[in-house]
């Protein structure tokens, strides 16, 4: 019963670490682009469309400007 004690307020320290831990994450854009890259592996990163479009995706995701 005494173990109680302890384990108790260990488990809810754990749980409230591992809530901040996903709060920062999402804070800290982990969670951005998830496709990008799963998607980047299948091009050749020499192909020059390859690049434009990375370029374009880059210049789009850029905060503070206006979509077009």
């Amino acid at each position: 019963m005494s173990a109680l004690y302890i384990l108790i307020p260990v488990a809810i320290g754990l749980v409230g670490f591992a809530i901040w831990l996903f709060f920062w994450a999402v804070d800290s854009g982990q969670y951005d682009d998830l496709d990008g890259p799963a998607h980047s592996i299948l091009f050749d990163d020499e192909d020059p469309l390859h690049k434009a479009g990375v370029e374009q995706a880059e210049d789009h995701n850029k905060p503070g400007k206006p979509d077009a």
